[in-house]
């Protein structure tokens, strides 16, 4: 099979959902409290996944998927950093951060990317993280507006949901090579298909988990 099929039957089980807690950031009901429970959550996950993409690097070191998870472990790094402005904008520093207890629901996404690291193959985890670009995406460039708009943020603080409101130049392309490449070496499209579908429901338990206290 071609990646470009998979692809569009990976987006074709990922129809967007409606995101409640933007809903409730854009009405201003999400506190201060919330927006620490955010940046606690995103740091366990950035944590997680870099270590992940960098055994995905491990595992799949020829090119494309060498550089394609290497730029990904990278891009981790730097949004931790970006992450502790956001954070410091309501007085977390590092350890604050270390000692928040994650949410399960929240954490269902990097946990399943830890398996798909682990032991899943190569074409699964890259089309599961392609199809969920555009949605991701669009939700950091919308909480980035609101946080900077109606709640007053500098754009300092800001800044990481900036960094992830669009992909990384000729990311597609790329992406879309390490998914032909695993499936020229035997990869199950099935099984591309439905990680794209799994990873797409634990984005979205991961907003919920944002509202529940």
């Amino acid at each position: 099979m071609k990646a470009e099929e998979i692809i569009e039957a990976a987006r074709a089980r990922t129809r967007p959902q409606p995101n409640r807690f933007l809903e409730e950031l854009a009405a201003g009901r999400v506190t201060e409290a919330g927006l620490r429970r955010l940046a606690g959550e995103q740091y366990r996950i950035l944590v997680s996944d870099r270590r992940s993409f960098s055994l995905l690097a491990s595992r799949f070191p020829e090119n494309p998927a060498g550089d394609l998870f290497l730029g990904l472990a990278a891009g981790e790094g730097r949004a931790l950093t970006l992450l502790h402005r956001f954070a410091g904008a309501f007085g977390w520093a590092e350890p604050d951060l270390t000692a928040y207890e994650p949410h399960p629901s929240a954490q269902a996404y990097p946990a399943f990317v830890a398996q798909c690291a682990a032991y899943g193959p190569r074409s699964a985890i890259v089309t599961a993280m392609l199809t969920n670009l555009d949605e991701w995406g669009g939700y950091c460039a919308r909480v980035a507006e609101i946080l900077a708009g109606p709640y007053g943020l500098a754009e300092e603080a800001v800044e990481f949901f900036r960094f992830f409101s669009a992909p990384p130049p000729g990311f597609a392309a790329q992406a879309t090579a390490v998914i032909q490449a695993g499936l020229d070496a035997g990869d199950d499209p099935a099984e591309a298909v439905r990680a794209a579908r799994l990873l797409h429901a634990y984005e979205t338990w991961f907003w919920d988990s944002l509202l529940e206290l």
